[in-house]
């Protein structure tokens, strides 16, 4: 699993090999698999990590022979919602997409639901608690990266006693991952009284804006130990920021991220990120399996969890060579 993502499902689940259809997403063509068409509404393409989806997701509906209809939301409920019902009204077999945020999905989804075309979530979650709204939810433990990265923390300064400073960027304000990335890691530095967070503001998942914020906590804050930020591209800005204001990321501030993207792993081995958490990206092998059982109306879990790891400077240099993304 360091050298290469598997589309391993938990929860009971038997990941089974994508069908390769030769050459094609063409729509109809003998009934069963071939005629299914599926709606997809990305959240945009804000990171590497989302880019690395997005491809997933597009290549493996071809090898599957699954027609794809996709819409990038630009980081914009509205535009997911839109989508949503426009891929009602195309009468698609199957609608998956990735919330921008966990709320607000209710009206939506259960006018999908009336039209009887089933739903997918994948990579994060809603809040309804109409759970019937949709077959599955595919994607990482967002609370389990926190408290991964919470860890190697507590495992780094276990035989100090001094106060350590931390600044977190955090992802889009109301999605899944910020949410839940905040909250496992504060659980797990929450019980040493010497963790504080002094600074928290979201960095939109973006390199641009992780730069932006991290300049103005340096600014705010001189003494600052350790940087967590939920994705790698946020931690990539940061480290722009850090060396801009003269210091050294990696020694003079301790940086953990998530995500595991290409250019994440090489600041990871080059010593100017410390620790990442891997999220995988890879999803599309898994999310046409489930698409072809939820169309032919078969049960699948209501949870499918992908299985990751985490990375040191020495697994990011081995892992480096074959990284897909």
């Amino acid at each position: 699993m360091l050298k290469r993502i598997s589309a391993l499902v938990i929860a009971g689940l038997t990941a089974l090999s994508v069908s390769a259809c030769g050459g094609g997403s063409g729509s109809g063509g003998g009934g069963g698999d071939d005629a299914i068409t599926m709606g997809f509404s990305q959240v945009g393409a804000e990171s590497g990590w989302r880019t690395a989806n997005t491809k997933s997701v597009q290549d493996s509906a071809k090898n599957a022979g699954i027609t794809l209809k996709f819409s990038d939301a630009q980081q914009k409920q509205e535009n997911q919602i839109k989508a949503i019902r426009s891929f009602i009204q195309q009468k698609v077999d199957v609608i998956a997409f990735s919330p921008v945020v966990e709320s607000g999905w209710d009206t939506v989804l259960k006018e999908a639901k009336d039209a009887k075309i089933p739903v997918i979530l994948t990579d994060r979650a809603v809040d309804s608690k109409d759970t019937t709204l949709y077959k599955t939810f595919l994607g990482s433990d967002f609370i389990e990266e926190g408290k991964k990265a919470g860890q190697w923390l507590v495992e780094e300064y276990k035989d100090s006693t001094d106060p350590v400073n931390i600044v977190e960027l955090q992802g889009t304000t109301g999605s899944a991952p910020a949410n839940d990335r905040k909250a496992g890691f504060q659980e797990i530095i929450g019980a040493d009284s010497k963790f504080k967070i002094i600074a928290s503001q979201t960095g939109d998942f973006t390199r641009a804006k992780g730069k932006e914020v991290m300049e103005a906590f340096l600014k705010s804050n001189p003494d600052i130990d350790v940087l967590y930020a939920h994705n790698d591209d946020m931690g990539l800005g940061a480290i722009e920021a850090i060396e801009g204001a003269g210091k050294v990321p990696g020694k003079d501030i301790k940086i953990i991220t998530v995500d595991a993207v290409k250019d994440g792993m090489q600041a990871l081995a080059d010593g100017k990120i410390n620790y990442i958490v891997e999220c995988s990206p890879l999803l599309g092998p898994q999310l046409m399996d489930l698409a072809k059982k939820v169309v032919k109306g078969e049960q699948v879990p209501a949870r499918v969890v992908t299985e990751e790891t985490t990375f040191t400077q020495e697994q990011a240099k081995d892992a480096l060579s074959s990284r897909q993304y």
